[in-house]
C-alpha cells in the first residue's frame, strides 16, 4: 500500500489538494481539514474540501463535482477517507459507488475509528490505494486534530515576534511595532486558521489588544481566551467590547472578587472557573483540558513572556513561531519571549524539530515543533 515514487503531476494534484484542505482550517473541528481532488485522463473533474464539521466530507463534494466522470478516475485525498458513519455517511463507500480505480492518500487517519480501515475497505473493492504522497505536509496540516484525538487538549502553537538580541519590546514596553506590515498581514492570517487565540491579563491591560482577524477575505475570528486568576482586566478593555460572532472566554479562579465577575459577564464575555496551581495562578492544564472539550483544536498563545514561560514549563506548547525582526534594541530592561529561572543545563534545553524558515518582508519566520523540555 506504501509508494515511494509517484510522477510530477500525481504531486501538483496532491500540492492542490493540500492546497483546497488548507481552506478549512480552524473551521472544521471536532474533525480535520480535509482537501479532495478527482483527476480523469490529466484533468481535474471534480475538487472540494471539509468546510465545515456537519457538511459534506471533501471527497463527497470533489465527486458530486466530477459526476460521471469519476468512474475510472483517480482520487487524490490528503487524509484517509472515512469508514464510519457520523454526520455524513462512510467516504470509503461514496468513492467505491463512484467507481474511482485509484486512490491516492496522504496519510493515514490518527482516529482509532478509522486507522487503515479506510484503505483496506478500498482496496477490498478492487480499488489500487496508495500511501503518503506529501506525506509530511500532509501530517502536519492534520497536527492539531491528530493532538487533539489522542490528548483531549488542544494543539498549541507559541508565537512571537522579537528582534536580532532577543526582545519583544524596548525598555519601556513599546512594541508595536517591531514586526513589519508584511509579517502583521501573516499573523492575521494564523488567527484566521487557528480555534481559539490566547494572552495573558498583562499583555490585555498594557496592549489593549482586539485578538481579530483582519485584512483576510472571508476572515473569521477565533474565539479569544484571556487568563486572568483574579479579574484584573479592564471593563473598557476593547477585548469586551467587540462585533464578532466568536466568544471572549475569561480564565480565572476562586480569587475573582464577585462583583468583577458580574461586571465581566455584564459585557457579554464568559467567565471559567478553571481553578488555581500551587502559585495561585490559573491551573494550565485543566484550563487546556477545558479548552480541549470545547472543541478547540489549535490554540494561539499570542501572550507575554510570563504567560509563554507558564505555557512551556507546563508541556502545553507543541509548535513555536518566531519571527525574527531585523532591530537591535540593546540595554538590559527589555523584555525577551520567556520570563523566569529557565533551563540550568544545555542537555534540558527546549529543542525544535523540523524546523522550517521562510522569508516574510523584511522579517524572518522560524517554526518548528517543540520536543518535551526541563524547565522548573
Amino acid at each position: 500500500m506504501d509508494f515511494s515514487a509517484w510522477s510530477d503531476d500525481d504531486r501538483r494534484w496532491m500540492e492542490r489538494a493540500l492546497a483546497l484542505a488548507r481552506r478549512g482550517e480552524g473551521r472544521t473541528a471536532p474533525n480535520p481539514p480535509v482537501g479532495a481532488v478527482v483527476v480523469h485522463d490529466d484533468c481535474v473533474v471534480g475538487e472540494g474540501f471539509h468546510a465545515l464539521a456537519g457538511e459534506p466530507h471533501a471527497e463527497i463534494v470533489a465527486l458530486c463535482q466530477a459526476g460521471d466522470r469519476a468512474r475510472g478516475a483517480v482520487a487524490f485525498v490528503t487524509l484517509e477517507p472515512c469508514t464510519h458513519h457520523g454526520r455524513t455517511p462512510p467516504c470509503t463507500e461514496a468513492l467505491i459507488d463512484a467507481g474511482v480505480s485509484r486512490v491516492i492518500i496522504g496519510c493515514e487517519d490518527p482516529n482509532p475509528r478509522v486507522r487503515g480501515g479506510g484503505a483496506r475497505n478500498l482496496e477490498s473493492a478492487g480499488i489500487t490505494v496508495e500511501l503518503g504522497l506529501c506525506g509530511t505536509e500532509c501530517q502536519r496540516l492534520i497536527a492539531p486534530f491528530a493532538h487533539h484525538i489522542s490528548t483531549g487538549r488542544p494543539f498549541t502553537t507559541l508565537k512571537a515576534a522579537v528582534t536580532l538580541d532577543g526582545n519583544t519590546a524596548t525598555a519601556t514596553g513599546q512594541s508595536q511595532w517591531i514586526s513589519s506590515e508584511t509579517a502583521r498581514h501573516e499573523a492575521h492570517q494564523q488567527r484566521n486558521s487557528v480555534d481559539a487565540i490566547m494572552i495573558g491579563v498583562e499583555t490585555a491591560i498594557v496592549d489593549d489588544p482586539r485578538l481579530t482577524t483582519r485584512g483576510i477575505e472571508d476572515g473569521r475570528d477565533p474565539v479569544r481566551v484571556v487568563v486572568d486568576s483574579t479579574l484584573r482586566l479592564p471593563l473598557e478593555s476593547a477585548i469586551l467590547h467587540l462585533d464578532s460572532p466568536s466568544p471572549t472566554l475569561i480564565a480565572t479562579t476562586g480569587k475573582a472578587p464577585q462583583e468583577r465577575i458580574d461586571a465581566v459577564r455584564a459585557t457579554g464575555a464568559d467567565v471559567m472557573f478553571v481553578g488555581s496551581d500551587a502559585e495561585g495562578r490559573v491551573d494550565l492544564a485543566t484550563l487546556w483540558t477545558f479548552l480541549g472539550g470545547r472543541n478547540i483544536q489549535h490554540l494561539l498563545v499570542e501572550g507575554g513572556a510570563t504567560l509563554n514561560q507558564a505555557v512551556l514549563e507546563a508541556g502545553l506548547v507543541q509548535r513555536m513561531m518566531v519571527i525574527l525582526c531585523p532591530l537591535i534594541l540593546g540595554g538590559d530592561n527589555a523584555p525577551g519571549i520567556f520570563r523566569g529561572r529557565g533551563v540550568g543545563a544545555l542537555d534540558d534545553a527546549l529543542r525544535l524539530r523540523d524546523l522550517r524558515a521562510r522569508d516574510c518582508g523584511p522579517d524572518l519566520i522560524i517554526e518548528g515543533g517543540v520536543e518535551p523540555c526541563s524547565m522548573d
